[in-house]
């Protein structure tokens, strides 16, 4: 006879914590009750599924690490748990935190330097974060700016094996993404190479998945910006996480 092992579903965030993340996180006092229900249960399930470890002498108590888990779980709206999957651990620096980059241009010449960073994503390890840009973004939560999301968005744009701007989608609707967003890409990355001033952060040039992440942030913390400035993609990304929380009709 085989025996099998259940797990108990997780208890949801405390009462009292997830009203003090509604007060703290304004993008989980602006959904609707159904949303931001089902916001909590992905935040349980994150703080269920993974291990977040303070550097740097951070001391983080269960408040904390629920607002952690709520803005890691906004993208997840729509697309549910699948896209917790692949990586178990949230790295928590106190400040904005220094890597070493090298890479050979195409001359064959190795560049090296040092970058200084508010998150971090990494395709087979663990999400970095600052806790003081987090602070930043809560209390900025209209600036465009979310590195939580930013991150997570990177996380699940890995699911399909690949980061290159393109989250695991059904068919149809994945070659109308290509296309949309490799046009806007595009055409953006033309408008920075020229020197030309552009609504959004001309980080999104960088690469597909940077123009997917920052554009995502946008739809958290500014849709009507991002509306105005890449309506094809606005569509896109409402389509994948819902109404933004700031939506206005």
């Amino acid at each position: 006879m085989i025996r099998r092992l259940f797990r108990r579903p997780a208890a949801d965030v405390d009462h009292d914590i997830w009203q003090a993340v509604q007060q703290r996180v304004p993008w989980v006092a602006a959904l609707d009750a159904p949303r931001r229900d089902r916001l909590r249960g992905l935040a349980t399930q994150f703080l269920h599924d993974k291990t977040i470890t303070p550097l740097g002498g951070l001391a983080l108590d269960d408040r904390a690490r629920a607002t952690l888990a709520a803005l890691c779980c906004l993208p997840l709206l729509e697309f549910g748990a699948e896209g917790l999957h692949g990586w178990s651990q949230l790295l928590v620096y106190p400040d904005a935190f220094r890597v070493d980059r090298s890479h050979v241009d195409a001359a064959g010449v190795l560049h090296e330097g040092e970058d200084e960073l508010a998150g971090e994503a990494w395709e087979h390890g663990p999400l970095v974060l600052s806790w003081a840009d987090i602070a930043a973004d809560l209390d900025s939560p209209r600036d465009g700016c979310c590195v939580a999301v930013h991150e997570m968005v990177h996380k699940l744009d890995a699911l399909d094996g690949v980061i290159d701007g393109t989250p695991p989608l059904p068919r149809a609707w994945q070659r109308e993404w290509a296309r949309d967003f490799q046009q806007a890409y595009d055409a953006f990355v033309e408008q920075v190479d020229r020197g030309r001033h552009t609504a959004l952060d001309p980080y999104a040039a960088e690469a597909p998945e940077e123009f997917f992440a920052v554009c995502s942030e946008y739809h958290f913390s500014d849709p009507a910006l991002l509306e105005r400035a890449q309506p094809e993609v606005a569509a896109h990304l409402r389509r994948l996480y819902g109404p933004s929380p700031f939506a206005t009709g």
